[in-house]
């Protein structure tokens, strides 16, 4: 190791930029070159086949290290880290209001099927929520397989009907919130102008 060392971490510091890294592929060498040493027939120096046995791990700690990257918090820069830090508090954000957002979009369905007839909540249930087939939903009803796809694109229909009924009151009112939040009144307020 003394003797052969220097020429052992100059091979393998041509691959690697680290220290880290070039200590590990000199223990990864010597450790070869140990499990290998009854196939060094002795026709040429054994320093030329130390530094291919070098050469060759090194380029395979290379293969495989690109065959599953791995990058460190220490090889990024420190606009690299920031960037990283913003992308992934933003991407957290992002995340809440999407749990956020599908939880407001499952009140809103169970507030319009609420006001849908069973058969219409059964349909619907079966088709878009489980992705049941026309032909499942007909067996499961006891419905013909037309009646099926009748009553589901009413039922879509009626549902589309209720969402934009719930939407439109809801802008209804979020206006006259606004109008009130900005310190104008209806006209009866003010007598009747």
């Amino acid at each position: 190791m003394r003797r052969h060392g220097p020429r052992v971490f100059r091979t393998a510091s041509r691959f690697f930029r680290r220290r880290e890294q070039v200590e590990e592929a000199a223990q990864e060498i010597f450790l070869k070159a140990f499990t290998q040493l009854d196939s060094y027939e002795g026709r040429g120096s054994f320093e030329g086949w130390l530094t291919r046995i070098a050469t060759n791990t090194c380029l395979n700690l290379i293969r495989s290290a690109r065959r599953r990257p791995e990058l460190t918090a220490s090889d990024l820069s420190e606009d690299e880290s920031a960037w990283l830090e913003n992308r992934m508090a933003g991407a957290a954000t992002e995340r809440q209001k999407s749990v956020e957002r599908g939880m407001v979009a499952a009140d809103l369905a169970e507030r319009v099927f609420e006001t849908m007839s069973p058969d219409d909540r059964l349909v619907l249930m079966l088709m878009d929520g489980e992705e049941a087939s026309v032909k499942e939903v007909a067996e499961a009803t006891g419905w013909t397989e037309s009646n099926v796809k009748v009553k589901a694109m009413r039922a879509r229909k009626r549902m589309r009907e209720a969402v934009e009924r719930l939407l439109s009151r809801g802008s209804k009112r979020a206006g006259r919130d606004s109008v009130r939040a900005g310190g104008f009144e209806s006209s009866e307020s003010e007598g009747g102008r």
